[in-house]
C-alpha cells in the first residue's frame, strides 16, 4: 500500500520527509506483524529479543547490561523483561565469574525449546515475508545504514 493512501495525506516537505515517516509507517507494520506471531507463544516483541540474544551466547550467558545494549528497543526495562522471562521458566541468572554483585543471564532447556517452537512456526508463518527480492532488500538496507550515519 502507498504511504499517501496509509496516512491519508499527499503533502510532504520533501522526499526525505516522506521517506522518513514512511520508514515509520513500515516500522509499525512490521512490529505488528510480530507480535502477532509471538502472541501464540506468549512472548512480546521485547521478551523474543532478549531470548534471541541469548540464544547468540550458546551457554556462556551474558551480563544484564550487555543485554540491553544489543536490544532493538533500547527504552525496555531489561530487568523487568528477564524477571518475567524467569518466571515463564525461559531464562536463568547465574552469579558472575567475575564479579559476585553481578548477575549473568542464560537460556533455559526451556528457552532453547521455545525459541526452537518459534523458528518452526516463522519458517510456514514467518512475519518477515516481504515481495523485496534479495537485490532489493540488500539496496534498501544499504540506504538505511547511509541514512543514520
Amino acid at each position: 500500500m502507498k504511504l499517501e493512501d496509509e496516512i491519508k495525506t499527499t503533502k510532504f516537505q520533501g522526499e526525505i520527509h516522506k521517506a522518513h515517516l514512511n520508514i515509520l509507517v513500515s516500522a509499525a507494520w512490521l512490529r505488528t506483524r510480530i507480535i502477532v506471531s509471538l502472541k501464540p507463544f506468549g512472548l512480546t516483541s521485547e521478551q523474543y529479543n532478549v531470548l534471541r540474544i541469548l540464544r547468540g551466547q550458546s551457554n556462556s550467558g551474558i551480563r544484564v547490561k550487555d543485554i540491553t545494549h544489543r536490544m532493538l528497543e533500547r527504552n525496555s526495562n531489561t530487568t523487568r523483561i528477564i524477571d518475567r522471562l524467569g518466571a515463564k521458566g525461559l531464562v536463568q541468572r547465574l552469579e558472575s565469574n567475575r564479579d559476585r554483585r553481578e548477575r549473568t543471564i542464560v537460556l533455559t532447556d526451556e528457552g532453547f525449546a521455545m525459541l526452537g517452537e518459534i523458528d518452526k512456526y516463522w519458517e510456514k508463518h514467518s512475519p518477515h515475508q516481504s515481495v523485496l527480492v534479495d537485490a532489493e532488500a540488500k539496496l534498501l538496507n544499504e540506504l538505511l545504514d547511509k541514512m543514520r550515519v
